[in-house]
């Protein structure tokens, strides 16, 4: 039987930890984990799903007459493992900015009562995004088939909620929940865009949609569709400048087919459609038509 001198890899890896946490200021002193728990946060956001489709995404044995129970059981559970990831999160969020234990609690239930009471709105949200999916495609048989299979809808469930934890100020739980559902259905939406009702996304594979964005109603988009940004300024240290606006912003009805790609600060006018594969850097009026031909002469997005 081989026998491995572990070691020394053991003594070489701690050095490595402590360097690492010198550089990033982390707290020296013993304690338990630092910062929120990926496993942690997936388990929330499934007992969440739950709560949320109780009789589709809920337990198999579920029955109606015990529906509001298991709601209830579920999102108290859920609840209260969230607020401990949050008051995670602002802990880690103080290392550099030391604030009062008492006054990162206040901030932490705060936070979670409010996400609990968005919760409501939430459902009727994902309810529009499950009617846009289902009345836009034709090969759709029922809304349950819908919020079952269709990844489009799989990763609006995690967006919603991922964006009202963004929103809470918890950036990292929220692109968490947002990452879980990045490596299920390929499709990577940052939780700070803003999203309105009837959302709809047909197959989905490869799409990405930026921090900034801003999308309004009955927006449609197909697979490997980009809503990125053409520069990012810097700072005179040479620091990326961070959260400024530089996301498209899509009115409502407008619809984006396959491969496209929509970069900068630009607008996409109400009911204007843009074609499969087209690179587009500049506005779009309301109800404009853009071809791939029509973008060629667009240019390459800048450093």
């Amino acid at each position: 039987m081989a026998v491995f001198d572990v070691n020394p890899i053991v003594q070489s890896l701690n050095q490595i930890r402590q360097d690492w946490r010198e550089a990033q200021r982390r707290s020296r002193e013993p304690g338990g984990r630092e910062f929120p728990s990926r496993d942690a946060v997936a388990g929330v956001i499934e007992s969440l799903k739950g709560a949320l489709f109780p009789m589709r995404l809920g337990p198999t044995d579920l029955r109606h007459e015990s529906e509001d129970f298991y709601v209830g059981h579920t999102l108290d559970t859920a609840l209260h493992a969230l607020l401990a990831q949050v008051r995670l999160e602002l802990k880690y969020d103080s290392r550099l900015r030391p604030r009062p234990d008492a006054e990162i609690e206040a901030q932490a239930e705060q936070a979670v009562h409010a996400f609990a009471a968005a919760l409501p709105g939430i459902r009727m949200l994902l309810d529009s995004d499950v009617l846009a999916a289902y009345q836009g495609d034709p090969a759709a048989r029922s809304v349950d088939e819908v919020l079952l299979c269709y990844p489009g809808v799989l990763a609006m469930i995690h967006h919603r909620l991922a964006h009202q934890l963004y929103r809470l100020g918890l950036p990292l739980l929220a692109r968490i929940a947002a990452e879980l559902a990045h490596a299920q259905t390929g499709i990577d939406i940052h939780p700070g865009a803003q999203i309105g009702a009837g959302f709809f996304i047909d197959h989905g594979t490869g799409v990405v949609i930026g921090e900034t964005a801003v999308i309004g109603e009955r927006v449609r988009l197909y697979q490997a569709v980009t809503l990125g940004a053409k520069r990012f300024p810097v700072d005179a240290q040479g620091n990326l400048q961070k959260g400024l606006p530089r996301h498209p912003v899509v009115e409502d009805d407008v619809v984006i087919y396959a491969g496209a790609t929509i970069l900068g600060r630009v607008t996409l006018g109400r009911g204007a459609q843009i074609g499969g594969n087209v690179w587009l850097t500049h506005d779009v009026p309301p109800g404009g038509h853009v071809t791939q031909a029509d973008s060629r002469h667009d240019a390459l997005p800048g450093g």
